[in-house]
């Protein structure tokens, strides 16, 4: 479902807006000129789902909202019509089949279909970056969420020893099979689920590029299969929400690095002790 907010004024109401909205199980947000977009799964779309949000209570803000119902999208055929390959430090391209290769270091050809990850989402990109700037060689290393599995492919191209990549989507988890095979990354195993398919794995470098929401209930999972010493890489939620977030990984022995940041999102390196 996507709820259109209207926000008068929009700063800084808007990112108080989203924090609130991710409270009651938003998953995603998109900025207007005059608000915000939000999104939430239908089945958590309940009648009074906004009853308790603080923000419409406040005099110091009018906000108005309308919602509407959105089909599934053919993510490929949008993708399609308006990808152009991005490269990352000069060093990583991510391209579509269908581009000419500029023999980047790392050549990574992905065709997303209906799943996240190009490479050109702010999460994606940060994530991308810690990958080359982090040394993966003979890790075991999991891609939590891994959509279209970039970030499983980049890792196993760095040295990874092996890698898990993990999505509880269908699609996801058909179009990674595809495009690891389209990469040659026969190190990369593929693995449809969730959190629960965490039970008696173990790895040196978790990342997870999901949402807050999400991220929040599976930190105490990652912390039990992350080795002594091990990364913990996070991306998917605004600035706003990292200190939630580091909270969740100091309570499970987890404690915060640093952070990347690409406009409002973030992305930050945590180890386990």
């Amino acid at each position: 479902m996507e709820y259109t907010f209207v926000v008068n004024p929009t700063q800084p109401w808007n990112d108080v807006l989203a924090a609130q909205l991710g409270e009651l199980g938003f998953e995603s947000f998109i900025e207007t000129e005059t608000g915000l977009l939000a999104y939430v799964q239908k089945d958590e779309d309940q009648e009074h789902l906004l009853k308790d949000l603080e923000l419409l209570q406040n005099d110091l803000v009018d906000i108005a909202f309308a919602k509407a119902d959105i089909p599934p999208t053919n993510w490929n055929h949008e993708w399609e019509s308006n990808f152009e390959p991005i490269m990352v430090q000069d060093r990583c391209e991510v391209r579509a089949p269908f581009h000419t290769s500029h023999n980047a270091e790392f050549d990574i050809v992905i065709e997303p279909k209906m799943s996240f990850g190009t490479g050109h989402h702010q999460t994606t990109h940060m994530m991308l970056e810690h990958l080359l700037e982090l040394d993966v060689r003979d890790q075991k290393v999991l891609d939590m969420g891994s959509g279209t599995g970039v970030l499983a492919i980049l890792a196993h191209m760095r040295g990874a020893t092996s890698v898990d990549a993990i999505d509880i989507d269908t699609w996801c988890f058909e179009n990674a099979l595809e495009n690891v095979q389209r990469n040659n990354a026969e190190g990369v195993n593929v693995i449809l689920g969730g959190a629960e398919q965490l039970q008696d794995r173990y790895y040196d470098t978790i990342i997870a590029n999901i949402n807050r929401n999400i991220l929040l209930a599976d930190i105490p999972a990652y912390a039990k299969c992350l080795s002594s010493g091990g990364r913990l890489l996070l991306s998917g939620f605004y600035e706003s929400d990292l200190e939630a977030i580091k909270g969740a990984c100091a309570a499970v022995g987890i404690e915060y690095v640093s952070h990347k940041k690409k406009d409002d999102w973030v992305a930050p390196w945590l180890e386990k002790k």
